[in-house]
């Protein structure tokens, strides 16, 4: 089986990173148990909605999948970073265009 070539450093660096994961776990869950930001008031509703979102297997799947679309990265043919994208060692930042 070959190997996923992921440059998981730049990744694990990258905010946006982070915000998708959170969004790809939270939305699922949300929408699984109909959920609002207004329900989610107190720590023990927010851990206890946690637990039984992990203990429910289509949920987990749900959250799986949702997960992987955020990782994988669709602008390359297969599973794979690019060859560009594997060599970087900070997060890529935006060119300006000129005018």
């Amino acid at each position: 089986m070959k190997a996923i070539k992921i440059n998981w450093k730049i990744r694990l660096k990258s905010c946006k990173f982070w915000i998708q994961i959170l969004l790809a776990v939270a939305t699922p869950v949300s929408a699984y148990y109909g959920l609002t930001g207004a329900d989610m008031t107190t720590w023990p509703k927010l851990f206890g909605t946690v637990l039984e979102a992990i203990s429910n297997p289509y949920v987990v799947a749900t959250m799986a999948v949702s997960v992987f679309n955020t990782i994988i990265d669709p602008t390359t043919a297969g599973l794979c970073d690019s060859r560009q994208a594997l060599t970087y060692t900070e997060v890529k930042k935006e060119q300006k265009e000129s005018s």
